[in-house]
């Protein structure tokens, strides 16, 4: 038996993609008003007339939950709806983006406010906020429709000759702490403003805590990816705790190859879904691509071609390929 443990650091990275922009926004959409909230009223200005003056209100608990949840079904509508996933950049750049702008637009005009009544006019920060949402849009297009790249047949890739009664096995591991510092410091803050609410100084801030833990949780798993290989097939596992795990057996494996991919490739750092197929993109540079059932899953980790060697020979073993 071999086996291959390297541990590969990055320069930079982001847990998954899709995650850690929703929990950004999320949060921001959460903490503003919650931290502005000394030199904000009950009731906020949430609507402005064609005067410019404000016309409509609602409670503070309302801007803080609206928004959030408005977020929150954007998200799931992207990420769930098959349709839609073509477009998923697009639509959580641009909506991120919009939802965050006037979210900090609301809080501005009314900070010191004595009534809502009496807060700012919000035409600047309208009109900053729709050109930064068709920006991110047009961003998140240029990157999200990238020429794929020409896809080898299936079963082209490194081989490695097995000996008769050899068991091998491959595993390598990419960390990137960086990741794992962002998700100590989210979790410090979500545990001190917890105990801040437990010991009575103040009310327990759940809207502070639950975005807070929820971001420590998602950097923490994706802050490293360790990758195995035998004769069992192939398995992906995140985090410290190696959970979540993708695993795939043999007889679903068409072929295994190295490529080397960017960020600006995939379309960023973390869990990317692209014209390339699935990446996990931890630090940039060489990556073992494991084709399945016509579809492409890439993962930054050292020693790339001894792993597509290995994956190569046994699922070639496994369907009695020479």
């Amino acid at each position: 038996m071999r086996d291959r443990d390297d541990r590969g650091g990055s320069k930079d990275g982001a847990p998954w993609g899709v995650a850690a922009w929703a929990a950004g926004i999320l949060a921001l959409l959460v903490v503003l008003p919650l931290t502005a909230r000394r030199g904000l009223r009950e009731r906020l200005a949430t609507h402005w007339g064609g005067s410019g003056e404000p016309d409509g209100s609602l409670p503070l608990w309302a801007v803080v939950v609206v928004p959030a949840v408005i977020w929150a079904v954007l998200v799931a509508g992207a990420v769930v709806w098959r349709a839609a996933r073509g477009w998923t950049t697009v639509v959580l750049a641009s909506g991120g983006v919009l939802l965050a702008g006037v979210q900090v637009s609301v809080v501005r005009a009314n900070l010191y406010a004595a009534d809502w009544r009496d807060a700012d006019s919000v035409t600047v920060g309208a009109a900053v906020t729709v050109a930064a949402s068709l920006a991110a849009a047009l961003a998140a297009t240029r990157v999200g429709h990238r020429p794929r790249v020409a896809e080898k047949p299936a079963g082209e890739g490194p081989r490695m000759d097995i000996p008769a009664g050899e068991r091998r096995v491959w595993l390598s591991r990419t960390v990137n702490p960086w990741l794992g510092l962002i998700s100590a410091v989210a979790g410090v803050a979500a545990a001190s403003v917890l105990l801040v609410g437990l010991s009575g100084l103040t009310e327990t801030m759940w809207m502070l805590i639950v975005p807070l833990a929820m971001v420590s949780l998602a950097f923490l798993t994706c802050s490293s990816v360790r990758v195995l290989v035998t004769g069992r097939g192939v398995e992906a596992a995140f985090g410290p705790l190696a959970w979540p795990v993708r695993r795939w057996a043999p007889a679903d494996i068409e072929s295994a190859r190295v490529e080397t991919r960017t960020p600006a490739q995939v379309g960023g750092w973390g869990y990317r879904l692209s014209g390339l197929g699935t990446t996990v993109m931890l630090r940039s540079g060489e990556c073992l691509v494991v084709r399945v059932k016509g579809k492409d899953f890439a993962v930054s980790v050292d020693d790339a071609e001894r792993g597509a060697a290995l994956l190569n020979s046994l699922t070639g073993m496994s369907a009695g390929r020479p």
